[in-house]
């Protein structure tokens, strides 16, 4: 019997049960879309999310105050002056620009309007350093860091809160924790993770928060960031900065008051994270699959019961035991296969009504469906069919034509 025949003659005998065999199939179905579904949610966030911190500057270091790993005895805070240290060309060559900022949540009112939010106070260099942009109006000068000035930017998150709308906003006075602010722009979009979005923000002058809002020593600074010169500078900029901070904190190797991150350090993280949980959602979906496959093996012992008599007839006229194996085995695969094409047709549909959903709740990405995915669910579903199926091929095939003839 050639491949041809016994694919021929599998669908025969799957037509002549098509309720049973579409019941079949379905177990399959499910479990390929689902694994489909899974693996092209978990890719889209995983983009979502690199891309978000990817996109929040360019060769960006944070440095943090405190150490991550380690207790550390009497910590020392950031300063002003640690950030001005690491702007000397003879002690960081490879650094490009330096921005301290301090951080904190706020309420944030106009009109009837109310808006929870996180606030920043930055200086001029942060626009540079985090690779900001403006839909409208002007960027915190040095004047406004001088004198204090009650001036802020929006994110297009807090404007369409408070506004409705993100053009024709600047000049209008809000309200920051009670006290009156002018709007000084609104600025482009970037995007971000749900947990913390680059657009749900407010920047003052770092001078006006330490003073009025977020109410810091005027040296003590919450973070820096820093600009490296150019991408493949980034750690030689790193070691830099560790070694300024070192010698400023009087601290040894191991036994840092503060902590740098890399932009790399940030992706490499959310990567490992949102790995896990696509493997983790992937196995899931994968055992939807395996019940699939213990289906296509009931219904295969249940045909083999059911054709008993035509084996033997088969066997009696001359059909090899490999021949018999092989229809049984084309069969199974059969259902297998018709499933996982189905299957990914469905799981496709399902990352696309997601991602949907997800646009709308106001955290959009985009389910990512690859050819690898694709393929891993094709094969692995037609190695369901083929594993879950020798045993009721070889079965078919071991029977006596005699005894298979005798049965009723």
């Amino acid at each position: 019997m050639n491949i041809f025949q016994a694919f021929i003659e599998a669908i025969e005998s799957l037509s002549a049960n098509k309720l049973r065999s579409s019941l079949t199939i379905l177990g399959i179905v499910i479990g390929v879309a689902a694994v489909i579904a899974m693996l092209s949610v978990g890719q889209g966030a995983q983009n979502s999310i690199t891309g978000s911190i990817s996109g929040i500057g360019s060769n960006l270091i944070f440095v943090f105050s405190g150490n991550f790993t380690e207790e550390v005895r009497n910590p020392q805070p950031l300063t002003k002056a640690d950030a001005e240290a690491m702007m000397d060309e003879f002690l960081a060559p490879s650094v490009l620009a330096v921005a301290p900022s301090i951080s904190g949540n706020i309420e944030v009112t106009y009109g009837g309007e109310r808006a929870q939010t996180s606030a920043s106070g930055i200086t001029p260099e942060y626009e540079t350093v985090r690779n900001y942009s403006l839909l409208e109006g002007e960027f915190i000068n040095n004047e406004h860091l001088i004198g204090n000035a009650s001036v802020a930017l929006l994110g297009v998150d807090v404007a369409d809160k408070l506004f409705g709308r993100r053009d024709g906003v600047t000049g209008e006075t809000i309200r920051i924790e009670g006290q009156p602010f002018r709007v000084l722009g609104v600025l482009a979009p970037k995007g971000g993770s749900s947990f913390q979005s680059a657009d749900d923000v407010i920047l003052v002058p770092i001078t006006t928060a330490q003073v009025r809002l977020i109410r810091r020593n005027r040296e003590r600074v919450d973070s820096i960031l820093v600009q490296a010169v150019s991408a493949d500078l980034v750690a030689q900029a790193s070691q830099e900065i560790s070694d300024i901070l070192r010698t400023r904190h009087r601290t040894e190797v191991g036994y840092d008051d503060f902590t740098v991150f890399t932009q790399q350090d940030f992706v490499a993280t959310a990567q490992t994270i949102t790995g896990i949980l696509t493997i983790f959602l992937g196995g899931i979906a994968a055992i939807s699959l395996l019940v699939g496959g213990i289906g296509i093996m009931n219904i295969m012992l249940v045909s083999v019961t059911e054709r008993t008599r035509e084996i033997g007839l088969r066997k009696a006229i001359g059909a090899r035991r490999r021949d018999i194996l092989i229809q049984f085995l084309t069969e199974s695969s059969l259902l297998s296969l018709l499933g996982g094409i189905i299957g990914i047709g469905l799981g496709w549909l399902i990352g696309y009504i997601v991602g949907r959903v997800a646009a709308a709740s106001g955290t959009p990405f985009t389910p990512v469906i690859g050819l690898d995915s694709v393929l891993l669910a094709t094969i692995f579903s037609t190695a369901v069919g083929l594993f879950f199926g020798i045993y009721p091929a070889n079965r078919a095939a071991g029977l006596e034509p005699v005894e298979a003839l005798r049965y009723e």
